[in-house]
């Protein structure tokens, strides 16, 4: 039988960069976004409206992946995502409240959705979600991105062990800095670019496909051991210190 993926944020850099890579495993493939007419050029069998950051548009999502599919998706790729440069002191309320609705209420109701299509009748499946690496290393700067991606990746190990049982893996990836349009007003300053890469023991900065392949193995059948895991896609940054010559 023929899987089906899901991939929310899918008109994002990471999000792009997956769709043909699962395809090519042989998946059929539904690309979710907000927007319709920004979701018309991307390579999926299905193109979903939905906003996932509410119950209801995750649910939606899922419904109608299963009406133009004929079936559940049994492999979710979540890559809705935002991010806030900003200390703890200049960071006002309702900038925190949007990074943790965008960041950890969108996979919090994905995810919930998508175990509750598989629950019953009971299918294995596999989920990838995107955290960061300032979850795993104190990064400046980062306090409410950290906040949202660490209960992301928290959450990601509970219904890990939660939903093991019935055959369902989650797992997530942490990147460090790459080069996607929500970046791109950083990396297009030469400077602020080869600055970033310096922070890297493997040096440059990823691309959104390098990501993509590592979202791409833990979903596919390869992987079919891997659960709870956080893997970081960082060059190195948050495990080892390059060498200052």
């Amino acid at each position: 039988m023929t899987p089906i993926a899901l991939v929310t944020g899918a008109r994002g850099g990471i999000g792009r960069e997956l769709l043909p890579r699962l395809r090519a495993q042989g998946c059929r493939v539904a690309a979710v976004g907000r927007d319709a007419a920004a979701l018309a050029d991307l390579d999926a069998d299905a193109r979903i409206a939905a906003d996932t950051t509410t119950e209801e548009g995750a649910a939606a999502a899922i419904v109608q992946c299963r009406e133009r599919l004929g079936g559940v998706p049994t492999r979710l790729a979540h890559c809705v995502g935002s991010t806030l440069i900003a200390p703890l002191h200049r960071t006002r309320a309702e900038q925190y409240r949007e990074v943790l609705r965008v960041n950890l209420d969108s996979a919090f109701h994905v995810l919930r959705a998508w175990v509750d299509a598989l629950r019953e009748p009971p299918q294995p499946g596999a989920a990838v979600f995107v955290s960061s690496v300032v979850a795993r290393i104190g990064v400046a700067n980062h306090e409410a991105i950290a906040a949202a991606k660490g209960g992301l990746e928290a959450m990601a190990r509970s219904a890990a062990a939660t939903y093991a049982g019935v055959g369902l893996r989650v797992n997530v990836v942490a990147p460090g800095m790459t080069d996607t349009p929500m970046t791109a007003g950083m990396l297009k300053v030469d400077a602020l670019r080869e600055a970033a890469a310096r922070q890297y023991p493997l040096g440059g900065v990823q691309t959104a496909g390098q990501v993509a392949d590592a979202i791409a193995w833990l979903l596919s059948d390869a992987a079919a051991r891997i659960t709870g895991q956080v893997i970081a896609v960082d060059g190195g940054f948050t495990q080892v210190r390059p060498l200052v010559r």
